[in-house]
């Protein structure tokens, strides 16, 4: 989610942990990025039409030969409903969009996360509101609507109400894992192995604001993945109040519970956020999606 919101939800105060040398290692090639040479590669029309403009982070993953994106499109004008759209490429830079899109227009559909596990896709994105609800396809082209996310405290009830958005989803053996922020003001982590009911790890965030400047008012988590023995965390932050820019940052974990802030962070600035790596075969890529795709290269 990258919007003000006047709702007050209740979260763990921003403190300054201890700061200092990684312990974990985090690869260069994880986060070490060079600009491709065209950016963008993928923007809004600019026109007329449903995806005039995009926004927030879309979704990709590369199966085979060919790449296939997600991504959320709207107008500047009317009721600015956010639509679910789908293009290809076969090499992640030049991309043909479908021809079926918008893909899904049941509904408010923007700030992906794609996750496939057998013969189906599970998308869980943000809906109208703010609030985070799955879809799945076999196809990638048609979704059903499977309904909102039902997620409960540790004692079972549901979380307080309010908006609770930007889903991150990693599956890991039969459970699944769900980062999502409140307001922005943090990162908690509910699992599942259902898809039914969400039950939080802890009441309190794995990923908090600070100590840095450069996430001491906002944190969403993009995208989890799991890389030579550890958990590598994608977040967009902001070091302003008003949330005027963006960055890109790494965190690394064990466990998926105890995360540790690259000390390098920000891996990107100057608003190119809603980031996921991709690996193209050779080499990873940053992509970042918001307010236009552009790709940066593993260095």
């Amino acid at each position: 989610m990258i919007g003000l919101c006047s709702l007050v939800i209740s979260w763990i105060p921003w403190q300054a942990p201890s700061v200092g040398q990684n312990t974990l290692p985090f690869s260069t090639e994880l986060v070490t990025f060079k600009p491709y040479a065209k950016n963008p590669v993928f923007k809004g029309t600019g026109d007329n039409t449903w995806d005039q403009k995009i926004r927030e982070r879309g979704f990709i993953l590369r199966e085979g030969n060919t790449y296939h994106l997600w991504y959320t499109g709207y107008q500047t004008t009317g009721e600015q409903t956010k639509y679910l759209g789908y293009a290809t490429s076969g090499d992640g830079l030049t991309w043909t969009r479908s021809k079926a899109n918008p893909i899904y227009n049941q509904g408010w559909v923007e700030d992906m996360s794609v996750v496939k596990s057998g013969d189906t896709y599970y998308m869980f994105a943000e809906g109208k509101d703010d609030i985070a609800h799955l879809l799945t396809s076999t196809d990638r082209v048609h979704w059903q609507e499977q309904g909102e996310l039902d997620i409960r405290l540790t004692n079972g009830q549901p979380i307080s109400k309010g908006p609770y958005g930007t889903p991150a989803v990693i599956k890991e053996g039969e459970t699944w894992y769900l980062f999502y922020e409140r307001k922005d003001q943090a990162v908690w982590l509910a699992t599942s192995t259902d898809l039914k009911i969400w039950t939080n790890v802890q009441d309190d965030p794995v990923l908090d604001r600070g100590p840095d400047e450069y996430d001491r008012y906002a944190v969403a988590m993009n995208q989890v993945i799991r890389y030579k023995g550890l958990f590598y965390a994608y977040y967009h932050a902001s070091a302003f109040a008003d949330w005027h820019e963006w960055s890109m940052n790494v965190a690394v974990s064990k466990d998926l519970i105890h995360w540790e802030k690259y000390s390098k962070n920000p891996i990107l600035t100057g608003n190119k956020s809603s980031g996921i790596v991709v690996n193209d075969g050779k080499r990873f890529r940053l992509y970042t999606m918001h307010p236009e795709v552009n790709v940066f290269l593993a260095k």
